[in-house]
C-alpha cells in the first residue's frame, strides 16, 4: 500500500518536472508559474522522503 502511494507521488513529481521543463523552454517563461511549480515539486519531494 505504502509503495503505491510513493509511486503515485513520484509520478506527480515527474509530471511537474515535465511542466517545469516545458515552461522554461518557452520564449518568455512565466516566473510566477515557474515558482509555483518548483514549490509543488519540493513539497512532493519532501513527502516522498518522509515515506
Amino acid at each position: 500500500m505504502e509503495s503505491s502511494h510513493v509511486s503515485a507521488l513520484q509520478l506527480k513529481h515527474a509530471g511537474i518536472d515535465r511542466q517545469l521543463h516545458d515552461e522554461l523552454s518557452r520564449p518568455m517563461p512565466d516566473a510566477v508559474v515557474i515558482q509555483a511549480l518548483k514549490k509543488r515539486k519540493l513539497r512532493l519531494k519532501e513527502e516522498i522522503s518522509r515515506n
